[in-house]
């Protein structure tokens, strides 16, 4: 992707961030950052923030564009944070991007692999101490016990990546064990900070919930819709109701099924594969079998050279991680090379843990969810973007686009006669109403109408969804308000737009899709040619 096009004063924000955020901008392909994690220190978070002040003010002294309107929105929403700063509340800040920098390189493979050694030795040696950044900045007065149990879970799992996954990505047996020396301090920090999450969950006595007042800001200010919460929870009851009502209809034409959709959904979750990597192997068949329908209708235009891999979920993600999801390629590079995450149990698992699980995986869930992820939702969509769209729209993504997308993407496709199984076609519904559940539950918990034993019981019963799945879903939201909406609220957007189109419909998908995950209101403006 040619960054050369934009604007100096974009090139230069780019180059910022990039220096600020190394580990995105190496997985997203931008040159010179494979040996860096980045600085976690309290003194970093700040001036940073401090910066992206200074930036929003640039932006907004500057004509209205998309792309300058895409940035402000971003910026807007850091400064909105400020005032529930993650960094203090939540061992994830510091997890995600360690594990993340480490495994990544070896995933998209874009160098020699010795090359690629190189970079994760220079972040082996800086584990140490981002690991002390997260045991020195979080303030047992803000994180909330859930979420750090919650890494605490993810850290646990540390030590195994390193010792046993991280090498297994090496080929070369010297440089494996190159790698393996140099790990040896990373795993001690990893140990050192999983003994501190368990003192520190005792004393911590933060609250995860973010407010009304925040919570709706950062839907108007930063994704752009003209709502709040309360309008977003009255949306996800009544798509609830609705799914609910064609629900019932459908479920009797599956055969052995009535009107009690959930029921039936739990007889067809029975049907699944009967161990974890049969259900990879599963997927992997169902992503073939949705790329050709796209190719058989021409639904769509590929980007150059796209390959979706269906791999295992990454060790470290499995903890903290009960449903699958997507890797997109780097964006910045040639390469259109993604990667779909099948939902594996986390080492240890009981037999019990890993049979919920695969039922939460039945045949019968198979396509959809293959859809959304891989063709033609997140990996259709997004390599297709990165051929397409500015640099500044792979770097800033709005999830109400990305999962809106996906979501469309398993609703168009049914449309066009892919699920040609009732069981199938309720198991996309039932998906559907799972996001529904979502928008009711997520603005609900952190608007304080809602506690988290109630908010696990409300997906396990109004989704279809095993008690283990529904507490991961939780604490999902606990960690990251304002995401778990983005896909219906997405969804019924983009249904809206497509209902506005007045071409044929590849030409709306490549044009909408290509434009990148805008927030909703300025994709409504690039489709309609506004820039």
């Amino acid at each position: 992707m040619n960054r050369s096009s934009a604007p100096d004063q974009i090139n230069a924000y780019l180059d910022w961030y990039f220096d600020r955020h190394p580990v995105q901008a190496d997985a997203l392909g931008a040159s010179g950052y494979a040996n860096r994690l980045g600085d976690f220190s309290a003194a970093s978070f700040e001036s940073r923030q401090r910066e992206a002040g200074q930036w929003l003010a640039r932006f907004e002294a500057e004509p209205a564009g998309v792309d300058r309107d895409l940035i402000v929105s971003s910026l807007r929403g850091v400064t909105l944070m400020e005032s529930w700063p993650a960094w203090r509340r939540d061992p994830a800040v510091y997890l995600g991007p360690v594990l993340a920098g480490l495994l990544l390189p070896f995933l998209h493979r874009l160098h020699p692999e010795a090359e690629l050694v190189d970079g994760v030795l220079s972040r082996l040696a800086q584990v140490p101490q981002a690991l002390a950044g997260c045991r020195d900045n979080l303030d047992a007065d803000l994180a909330a016990p859930r979420l750090v149990r919650r890494g605490l879970r993810q850290a646990a799992a540390g030590p195994s990546f390193l010792r046993t996954s991280l090498p297994a990505e090496v080929h070369d047996p010297a440089l494996r064990a190159r790698l393996a020396d140099a790990a040896v301090p990373a795993i001690q920090a990893f140990e050192d900070t999983t003994r501190f999450l368990t003192g520190f969950a005792e004393h911590a006595t933060g609250d995860w919930r973010m407010g009304e007042k925040l919570y709706s800001a950062l839907l108007m200010q930063r994704e752009l819709l003209d709502y709040g919460a309360d309008e977003l929870n009255r949306r996800g009851a009544a798509a609830w109701n609705a799914l609910d009502a064609q629900m019932r209809e459908l479920s009797t034409r599956v055969p052995g099924g009535s009107s009690d959709w959930r029921s039936t959904m739990e007889a067809l979750q029975d049907d699944h594969p009967p161990t974890v990597e049969a259900m990879r192997a599963e997927y992997e068949a169902e992503t073939a079998r949705a790329r050709a329908f796209l190719t058989e209708r021409e639904l769509v235009t590929f980007a150059e050279g796209e390959r979706c891999r269906v791999v295992p979920a990454p060790t470290y993600q499995r903890p903290i991680m009960a449903v699958a999801s997507y890797l997109q390629p780097p964006a910045l590079t040639r390469s259109r090379l993604g990667h779909f995450f099948v939902p594996y149990t986390p080492d240890g698992a009981t037999e019990e843990q890993v049979t919920q699980r695969l039922r939460t995986n039945a045949r019968a869930q198979l396509p959809t969810i293959a859809v959304h992820e891989t063709y033609p939702g997140h990996h259709w969509q997004l390599s297709w973007a990165a051929q397409t769209s500015p640099a500044v729209r792979v770097v800033h993504r709005s999830s109400y686009f990305a999962e809106g997308w996906a979501l469309y993407a398993e609703g168009m496709m049914r449309e066009q006669g892919y699920f040609t199984d009732p069981a199938h076609e309720l198991a996309h519904l039932d998906a559907r109403i799972f996001r529904a559940a979502r928008m009711v539950v997520d603005t609900a918990l952190h608007c304080g109408d809602m506690d988290e034993a109630q908010a696990e019981e409300f997906m396990a019963t109004r989704a279809s969804l095993s008690s283990g799945t529904a507490k991961a879903e939780v604490d999902r939201y606990c960690a990251w308000p304002t995401q778990a909406p983005s896909y219906l609220t997405g969804c019924l957007e983009i249904e809206q737009l497509r209902a506005q189109w007045p071409g044929q419909l590849r030409d709306f998908h490549d044009t909408l899709a290509g434009a990148g995950c805008l927030p909703l209101g300025l994709a409504r403006r690039t489709l309609a040619g506004n820039s």
